[in-house]
């Protein structure tokens, strides 16, 4: 192999290792910011740092590999869209035993849904799949996002 490609590869890739670090190591919030549409993790999420920015959808089940959460994932990852214009960050735990302060808050037994608004308050919880579609008119019921939809945003 040519040693002049090797060290133009290296270099490419230590130019961009730094971004793709910066991005890990963002904070939550600063993932969500720059790509609405990743799903966290719960484990280090203090859900008070999304307070008046994002609606966050929380989902719980004792193991990824529940059909439930698996349902339910799906249904999100298929309207991600729709997500993203109510400002809505998608959040996961699927590991009681990790303990994440958003499990001992919200206290889920197996599987769950659960929506909280903009004010951090808790909106409605769900102990089965739900549709975006249902989810959205939910959203669009609430006080602050028909001011939104006034407002143009």
């Amino acid at each position: 192999m040519n040693t002049r490609l090797v060290s133009l590869a290296l270099a490419v890739l230590t130019a961009f290792a730094p971004a793709a670090h910066a991005v890990e190591d963002a904070t939550p919030l600063a993932r969500w910011q720059q790509d609405p549409t990743a799903v966290l993790q719960a484990e280090g999420i203090a859900i008070e740092d999304f307070h008046w920015l994002a609606r966050p959808v929380v989902v719980f089940a004792d193991s990824p590999a529940d059909p439930r959460y698996r349902e339910q994932m799906e249904l999100l990852l298929d309207r991600m869209d729709e997500l993203r214009a109510r400002d809505v960050v998608v959040i996961v735990d699927t590991d009681p035993s990790a303990r994440s302060a958003l499990r001992t808050k919200l206290r889920p037994r197996g599987f769950m849904l659960v929506l909280i608004g903009k004010d951090g308050g808790v909106k409605l919880r769900k102990p089965f799949p739900w549709d975006v579609r249902e989810l959205s008119r939910s959203i669009d019921k609430m006080p602050l996002r028909q001011q939104e939809i006034r407002d143009g945003q």
